[in-house]
């Protein structure tokens, strides 16, 4: 039986504090530089007591993380075009529309600056969907790709220009991306 401590509970008033809390950081980010997010300001917008914050999460790259962890888990579906140049084109297209959206760049960027976890909150489900594709083109018989090498020939550019440039990603650049890093595959 596990730990009554460490289940997390699907419904009930943790998971609406949660929501709310989630939906405040949201909301304060769309309005107001990242700077400026402090626990009690969200505590306010979600109507909480800030004890509950601090208690919960315990600072606000804490916070940024576990939002972050949440709105980028399983938020984009892992194509099967039937081919490895197919899934990645879509896949990568997809994932530059998702950071080039202003809600989800100011979180990315908010979750960044808070401290090293937020980056990986970031990026995590991404690595998994990467891993997903490689593995069911490796299962077609396909070739053997090393994920780490890929994410960063892949979604190191994406991420780059969605944080630190004005120019963003866009899908047909994303697949552009896609094209030559399968070229390098082919290169001896």
């Amino acid at each position: 039986m596990a730990d009554s401590s460490t289940q997390v509970r699907p419904g009930g008033r943790s998971a609406k504090v949660r929501a709310a809390v989630h939906r405040a950081v949201a909301e304060l980010l769309a309005e107001e530089e990242a700077e400026t997010l402090t626990l009690p300001a969200v505590a306010a917008r979600a109507g909480v007591h800030p004890t509950t914050l601090y208690r919960r999460w315990g600072s606000i790259a804490q916070l940024l993380t576990d939002v972050a962890g949440s709105r980028f888990t399983d938020d984009l579906v892992v194509p099967d075009s039937g081919s490895l140049a197919g899934d990645l084109r879509r896949w990568l297209a997809d994932v530059a529309t998702d950071v080039a959206d202003p809600d989800t760049l100011a979180l990315m960027r908010a979750t960044i600056g808070s401290g090293p976890a937020g980056g990986c909150a970031c990026v995590e489900d991404r690595h998994r969907q990467l891993a997903a594709i490689i593995q069911r083109e490796q299962d077609r018989g396909g070739t053997a790709i090393d994920v780490e090498s890929a994410a960063d020939f892949l979604l190191g550019p994406v991420y780059y220009r969605a944080v630190f440039t004005p120019e963003p990603a866009t899908a047909d650049w994303a697949r552009t991306l896609v094209t030559t890093y399968l070229a390098t595959l082919s290169t001896p």
